[in-house]
């Protein structure tokens, strides 16, 4: 017979009120571990029990005892997959519920570390962008957390911040900018990041936004502003300054269509006199600044259109083409969320402001500002 720890530590956790991260940090262990307890993949030692029994004010009797192993197992759950790519059987992905809708959002691992995972893709192809998910911890997953989607590499810092002050989890969806504000309207994320330039009146976002989506009722909240450009190697050896550079063997590795480097760069180009058919590499597609950067600091190659913060991150060198902003778009509903208004105060902390300007290069000077749209 199959004997197995079963634990209450999830239910008795939130009967307490207690978040996760706000426990873990309580027991000295990570948040990642207080998960892991939750979903019977990981028995801690008795230190850990002990401790855990004393934060919650149980025995550790009530937390954990020895069942045989039955019918439970990890839930099954429909959702939309958030990702510019096709998702693949065993993907591991993070849950959210938007409203009435569950949505999934892929993540990798690090060279080091295996990715922090709700379950895992069991099924796909039924119908695009929705799959069959194996879940482990369904019922976390509904509170506290927001999906932002966007392409902002310093996305994480904010991330990491709002965490720490409020215990809101933010799960970061990669999304081109036209992307990720369909996926907002379609009531698949919270918040949307957007860069697009209207290019007769040289505003960002709020143009396309009336022009698009004229029957929604948006908040914008501008994150930063940041320098886009040329990432290329150390030294600059393919001496790149400009676009007419980008014709003949240079090997450029460009955006997905919808993103606002994409856009930047048809422009220009369309300045320059330069074909896209002249440029190497145009029809190559790297999913988000970091990505495309990644690819000149492995050499697979010479230069990219990506953000001074993407460049700074690899120790590549930067080549400023254009300032853009870079704006932060919810639903008018959504912002009186409790979440999301944690959320929003965090881009008025000063640390953070000094975090994206040292670390990112960013101008904050209107990070926080309310937009009319």
């Amino acid at each position: 017979m199959n004997i197995r720890v079963e634990n209450r530590l999830a239910e008795i956790r939130k009967s307490r009120g207690v978040g996760a991260s706000d426990l873990a940090r309580r027991v000295n262990v990570s948040r990642q571990t207080i998960y892991a307890i939750e979903a019977g993949t990981y028995v801690p030692n008795t230190e850990v029990a002990l401790n855990l029994a004393r934060q919650l004010e149980v025995t550790v009797n009530d937390l954990f005892s020895l069942e045989e192993e039955g019918a439970l197992s990890p839930d099954s759950l429909a959702a939309d997959v958030l990702s510019a790519e096709s998702p693949h059987d065993g993907q591991p992905v993070r849950i959210c519920q938007v409203g009435a809708r569950w949505v999934s959002v892929p993540v990798s691992a690090s060279p080091y570390y295996m990715p922090e995972a709700d379950g895992i893709v069991k099924g796909t192809g039924r119908v695009k962008g929705r799959a069959d998910l194996l879940v482990f911890a369904k019922d976390e997953a509904a509170q506290k957390r927001i999906v932002l989607a966007g392409c902002d590499p310093a996305m994480g810092l904010l991330a990491h911040m709002v965490e720490k002050a409020s215990g809101v989890d933010v799960v970061g969806a990669g999304a081109s900018s036209k992307l990720a504000l369909h996926w907002l309207v379609e009531g698949k994320v919270h918040i949307a990041g957007s860069h697009l330039e209207d290019r007769k009146t040289g505003e960002f976002n709020l143009p396309f936004l009336r022009k698009q989506f004229p029957k929604e009722e948006f908040t914008v909240v501008t994150f930063a502003r940041w320098e886009e450009g040329f990432v290329v190697a150390p030294g600059n050896p393919k001496g790149i300054h400009k676009a007419e550079h980008l014709a003949g063997k240079t090997r450029f590795m460009n955006r997905e269509p919808g993103s606002g480097s994409r856009s930047l760069l048809d422009r220009l180009l369309e300045q320059a006199g330069v074909h896209h058919h002249n440029v190497t590499g145009y029809d190559r597609v790297a999913y988000g600044h970091l990505a495309a950067a990644y690819s000149v600091l492995t050499g697979d190659a010479d230069v990219c259109l990506a953000t001074r913060s993407a460049a700074q991150t690899f120790r590549l060198d930067f080549v400023p083409l254009h300032s853009e902003r870079y704006d932060l778009v919810m639903r008018r509903k959504t912002a009186d969320l409790p979440a999301v208004k944690a959320f929003l105060d965090v881009l008025q902390r000063a640390a953070l402001r000094r975090k994206l300007e040292v670390l990112a290069g960013y101008d904050t000077s209107e990070t926080g500002s309310v937009l009319t749209c």
